[in-house]
């Protein structure tokens, strides 16, 4: 049932929430609801995978569209949605006040380290395809909201890391910076108590993926043969990821210089060390603790060992 509609809308270069506005979800539907580069592609995997009861590659874009995606068609793929039978695999990167709030639809947010994003979302940005930037410099013009190109990203990673911390020496800024960043996952956290709304970290997915798997399983509802959900357990890991991102990510060879071997890059953390400085670092630290609360922070960057032993958690900062 429905508790509120939107109370905000997204309109920026990539995303145009409006949809949200019209779009009939259903009791059942999964929405994997994520800041770019946490693990979107990955928790939607595995999701797909519950939803078919198959650990075999399948289109992620198609099974489980970005539906606030301004770069897609997307009456047509709201339309196509709507006419799916059964249970469906939503993504967005749009905070929960910019959605639909349901107490019969599950909502999946996923966390990771922001120094990792902003390492990861480097190598997205900077592999945009020439076709996709004139795309996201078309909507940028044409809306009125916004009336300019897209910002191109820097191709030096700390250079990227200052303006992603919004350092006017580096603007412009594009539409997924650490404002953007904070705001879905403190929208999130805000509503993590309610029981159809689950918190995944990357990190508990690297280190238990089995573990998370059946988290995820337990909260969609869905029971698996244990011979098939080893399958999907393997399915899952990065290196069949990898394997297989060409018969997942189809679109990403129009979107991607590289195609999918690109947007899957390398699925490891820490990769910030050795190029942020230290006055990087305290910069970070200061953003943060004026875009979200301690308990927020500390499980954004450590994921669940953060809610367990919190004290432990700190002293790795």
């Amino acid at each position: 049932m429905l508790i509120r509609k939107p109370q905000k809308v997204i309109r920026t270069w990539q995303t145009d929430s409006r949809v949200w506005n019209s779009f009939e979800l259903r009791a059942g539907d999964i929405i994997v609801c994520t800041p770019p580069k946490t693990g979107t592609t990955w928790t939607q995997r595995i999701v797909g995978m519950l939803l078919a009861q198959s650990a075999q590659p399948q289109q992620i874009m198609d099974e489980q569209p970005w539906l606030d995606a301004r770069f897609i068609p997307q009456q047509e793929v709201a339309a196509a949605m709507t006419a799916k039978e059964g249970r469906r695999g939503l993504k967005t990167h749009s905070p929960l006040t910019a959605l639909p709030l349901h107490d019969d639809v599950l909502y999946i947010n996923v966390a990771r380290d922001p120094r990792d994003v902003a390492m990861s979302f480097h190598n997205h940005s900077t592999n945009y395809a020439e076709d996709l930037l004139a795309g996201f410099d078309r909507n940028g013009l044409d809306d009125p909201l916004i009336a300019a190109p897209f910002p191109r990203a820097p191709q030096d990673p700390r250079a990227f890391f200052r303006r992603w911390l919004r350092d006017p020496q580096y603007a412009p800024f594009d539409d997924f910076t650490i404002a953007e960043f904070a705001e879905i996952e403190n929208s999130f956290w805000e509503a993590r108590e309610r029981p159809n709304v689950l918190l995944v970290h990357y990190n508990d997915l690297k280190a238990d993926r089995e573990g998370e798997m059946r988290r995820i399983a337990q909260f969609c509802g869905i029971e698996t043969p244990e011979p098939l959900f080893a399958e999907m357990v393997a399915a899952a890991g990065f290196g069949s990821m990898k394997r297989d991102g060409a018969q997942m990510l189809g679109l990403a060879a129009q979107a991607f210089k590289g195609g999918a071997d690109t947007f899957l890059h390398k699925g490891t953390n820490e990769r910030w060390r050795g190029i942020l400085t230290e006055q990087d670092l305290d910069d970070y630290r200061a953003a943060m603790e004026a875009s979200v609360p301690a308990d927020l922070k500390a499980w954004l960057e450590y994921g669940r060992r953060a809610l367990v032993a919190p004290d432990a958690a700190s002293a790795l900062t």
